[in-house]
């Protein structure tokens, strides 16, 4: 049977593409690697975690006889690598830990990839695939015009961003000099269910339910483009599926919204969801001292990926965000557990005897 190794699989993104794959595709084996860091939450994946094509697996990329082992043992046919550091502000607090994830980890993986599946131990790496998840801030920042196409040269601004243009080149340049079969995608701001309340729609959606500030940075003029977390997970799918080696697609919404506008939207759904009176949320918007490097304006054009893959999103924003909505409020217990730290036990209850 053939295996697929998900890296970062405990986490929002990789969650969502996980559950996918193994419901999708019951005749292949999904292996989930994480480390369980903060933003790593098995709960994520309570519901598909008895199913028998499903395998979880504690571990750090950064650890390369682990990797090296693991790789040796299973022998995957492939991989879709999304474990990352993303947290923009944590990034700038702490630079070296997404250095060593998003670089040294990459690079981990690139390397056990190549020894297995490499010529030189006669093997064809023929219907393999090395699958890199990336992200749009590689490219930088915009003016009011223009986007992001898959020939935007890389411009990072935050250190984040940079460990993730430097990840990207790596797959890039093992792909042309060892031949390994590599694909890339960058992709637009995820929203949805099961992200870490740390973000800003997950953190607003909680604060407002709470009567708590809801922090905007500067003026909340920054532009992002919000893609619905499932379609994510679909194009991956078919990125992962039908893309050539050594290509690259954006994966993006066409759905651009300045940061105040998506949280005064918020509010308005908030409000009618809560029975409180219109405007009542809106009155928590509280403007914090702009974000070191804060980008003014993301756009993803997507349509390599619209016109040669066939993938587009299935959801407006105004529908997805009131789905997100009406998934955190039906699962508050969730929430909670994030909150509180509790989810942090439930991998030595399930897992750890």
């Amino acid at each position: 049977m053939k295996k697929i190794l998900i890296t970062g699989g405990a986490g929002f993104i990789g969650s969502h593409v996980v559950r996918l794959f193994v419901n999708k595709y019951p005749d292949i084996n999904i292996y989930n690697l994480d480390k369980l860091t903060y933003a790593g939450n098995l709960l994520n994946l309570a519901d598909i975690e008895q199913k028998e094509n499903y395998h979880f697996v504690k571990g750090d990329i950064i650890d390369a006889s682990f990797i090296n082992e693991l790789f040796e043992t299973e022998q995957f046919d492939a991989v879709i690598h999304l474990a990352a550091e993303s947290h923009v502000d944590r990034s700038i607090e702490s630079p070296l830990d997404f250095v060593m994830t998003n670089i040294i980890g990459t690079v981990n993986l690139l390397n056990a990839a190549k020894k297995i599946w490499g010529p030189s131990l006669g093997k064809s790496m023929t219907d393999k695939r090395f699958y890199h998840v990336s992200t749009d801030e590689v490219y930088g920042s915009l003016g009011e015009t223009g986007m992001f196409t898959e020939t935007t040269a890389y411009d990072p601004h935050s250190p984040y961003s940079a460990s993730k243009a430097s990840s990207d080149h790596f797959v890039r340049a093992y792909g042309d000099t060892y031949g390994l079969p590599v694909v890339i995608s960058n992709c637009s701001n995820n929203y949805g269910p099961y992200h870490f309340p740390e973000k800003l729609i997950p953190l607003c959606i909680n604060n407002i339910k709470n009567n708590k500030p809801l922090p905007i940075y500067g003026k909340g003029e920054n532009v992002r483009d919000w893609l619905f977390v499932e379609d994510h997970a679909r194009a991956i799918d078919v990125v992962f599926h039908s893309a050539a080696n050594n290509s690259t697609y954006n994966i993006g919404g066409h759905n651009e919204w300045k940061n105040i506008d998506v949280i005064r939207l918020l509010c308005k759904i908030m409000d009618k969801k809560l029975g409180r009176a219109d405007g009542t949320s809106e009155q928590l918007i509280t403007f914090v001292k702009d974000r070191a490097g804060h980008d003014l304006r993301y756009a993803i054009d997507s349509t390599k990926l619209q016109n040669e893959l066939g993938w587009k999103p299935s959801l407006q924003f105004e529908e997805g965000l009131e789905k997100t909505v009406d998934w955190y409020l039906t699962n508050e217990e969730w929430l909670e557990r994030v909150t509180s730290g509790a989810y942090q036990d439930y991998y030595n209850k399930q897992y750890a005897h």
